[in-house]
């Protein structure tokens, strides 16, 4: 594996790594020199980063650990140009009581029956999926099942037409990459910054006129649903739709296609895995927990320090960025015997791919729900599956995934 400045021990030559797209493929190696190395700080960047898992999970359930990004001194001092453009946040990034307040609201229009009634649906598109691949008898595990099974999920669940997904993918694909912390630890914006922007006013340009259509002409969608939902006397206005909508279009898109893709390169991986999933589907559960552990979709993430903290020995002084690299935590021998191993059969499974705490992954038992059934309508389907070139990685480093993965289905 090609890499930059694993030798070295700095803190930012140790970071610098993590962005290198040389190390995309496998950066376990650098996380694992991260974790090994301590807590690191860089006090002229305002930055500390964490990676075990003791450390993360303390930070994700630390009540002073703040999500709004305003309040780093980082931003305060210039704030990241991405952020200054696309528009306000969604409640991902805010923090109590604006965040209790639409977490709620929102809660209420995404009920576990809500994702339960998507099954049916889910299984019918997975099964036009790979009927398109048995058909072909070689396909592309991202291009023509991972990739497109989530996108047409959140589009059904948002009531967007079928005829504008592709231009929901491109979007998302975008926005993906604005949360690389290329800023935090380099100072630069990304190089098609531009790009990402126009994005994502494209975005929610087309969000507000779907928004404008849903209260003229009430569906059963979700998006209806957010416009119908309240909570004595409290509703969504029309922004903080447009930035639930988007941020569910995000987050519930691209993370999911990576555990997809994940869980099946590693099932690939480990034959005896693929044969045993084949023999008991219920094992599909496992399966899922162990790739959030093993292979994260979501590699890290990161919190603002609202006051003065002290995590572990370590002390945050307030205003900094706390970046907590959870693949990195998540393969932390504290809490795994062999965690750099694949084995769905752990008598326990901790991991933090959904994150803890108040700001854990309101879309997990969708993604879930996905990942699960696709991996044993895709086992059943094709047993004697095997890879069929080592896959492609796309460049992004927060969520984490590949462009292809070419499969033999005979």
């Amino acid at each position: 594996m090609a890499s930059t400045g694993l030798s070295q021990r700095d803190p930012q030559s140790l970071l610098l790594a993590l962005l290198d797209p040389a190390n995309r493929a496998d950066p376990y190696p650098a996380y694992h020199q991260i974790r090994e190395a301590g807590p690191l700080q860089l006090p002229g960047m305002t930055l500390t980063v964490f990676a075990t898992f003791g450390d993360c999970d303390e930070v994700l359930r630390h009540p002073s650990a703040a999500n709004d990004r305003s309040k780093a001194t980082l931003a305060q001092r210039e704030p990241e140009p991405q952020q200054r453009q696309i528009g306000p946040p969604s409640f991902l990034f805010q923090d109590p009581p604006d965040h209790t307040r639409l977490r709620g609201l929102v809660s209420k229009a995404f009920a576990p029956k809500v994702v339960k009634a998507l099954e049916p649906d889910i299984a019918a598109l997975i099964d036009e999926l790979l009927d398109r691949a048995e058909r072909a008898g070689t396909f592309d595990a991202v291009t023509d099942l991972a990739y497109p099974l989530p996108v047409a999920v959140i589009c059904r669940l948002l009531g967007v037409p079928i005829e504008d997904e592709q231009h929901f993918s491109r979007a998302s694909a975008l926005l993906a990459k604005a949360l690389d912390p290329i800023y935090t630890v380099t100072g630069e914006s990304h190089d098609n910054i531009d790009e990402i922007v126009d994005a994502g006013r494209w975005l929610r340009d087309y969000l507000r006129d779907l928004i404008a259509r849903r209260r003229a002409h009430p569906g059963e969608d979700l998006m209806s649903a957010l416009i119908g939902v309240e909570e004595s006397g409290d509703v969504l206005t029309e922004e903080e739709i447009v930035a639930t909508c988007n941020l569910l279009l995000i987050a519930g898109h691209e993370t999911t296609v990576n555990l997809i893709a994940n869980a099946i390169l590693a099932l690939l991986r480990h034959p005896h895995q693929w044969a045993a999933l084949r023999a008991d589907p219920r094992r599909g559960s496992a399966v899922v927990e162990e790739t959030l552990r093993y292979d994260p979709p979501v590699q890290l993430t990161s919190r603002i320090a609202a006051d003065d903290m002290t995590i572990g020995d370590t002390t945050v002084p307030k205003g900094d960025i706390m970046l907590l690299l959870l693949a990195a935590a998540n393969h932390d021998p504290a809490i795994a015997e062999r965690p750099d191993k694949f084995d769905p059969d752990r008598a326990t499974i901790r991991h933090l791919g959904f994150g803890k705490g108040i700001h854990f992954c309101l879309g997990a038992p969708l993604a879930r729900l996905e990942a699960s059934v696709a991996l044993t309508k895709l086992v059943e389907r094709f047993p004697d599956a095997r890879l069929a070139g080592e896959p492609q990685y796309k460049p992004n480093l927060t969520l984490r995934g590949m462009a292809h993965l070419a499969i033999s289905a005979r």
